[in-house]
């Protein structure tokens, strides 16, 4: 069960990256080859499976070694 974050009173969206999983089924790629191609640890990305937090850092390199932006690996949803 996902916990909602709130913040002075709002309840805040939250991370989802299955675009990301979609993306790696399109070009056949697993996420161990994503990790070394992005220079991101398979705990990171885990934590991503879970759909907890990470540093923008890890999304900018995962963006980069996929050449795609942000909006195409990850999208704010309500809590």
């Amino acid at each position: 069960m996902k916990h909602s974050i709130v913040k002075r009173g709002i309840e805040l969206k939250r991370a989802s990256y299955k675009k990301l999983w979609k993306l790696l089924i399109d070009l056949e790629m697993n996420k161990k080859t994503l990790a070394e191609k992005s220079d991101v640890s398979v705990s990171t990305l885990a934590k991503m499976n879970r759909g907890e937090s990470v540093n923008v850092e890890v999304l900018v390199k995962i963006c980069t070694a996929l050449n795609c932006s942000m909006d195409d690996i990850m999208e704010l949803v309500e809590p």
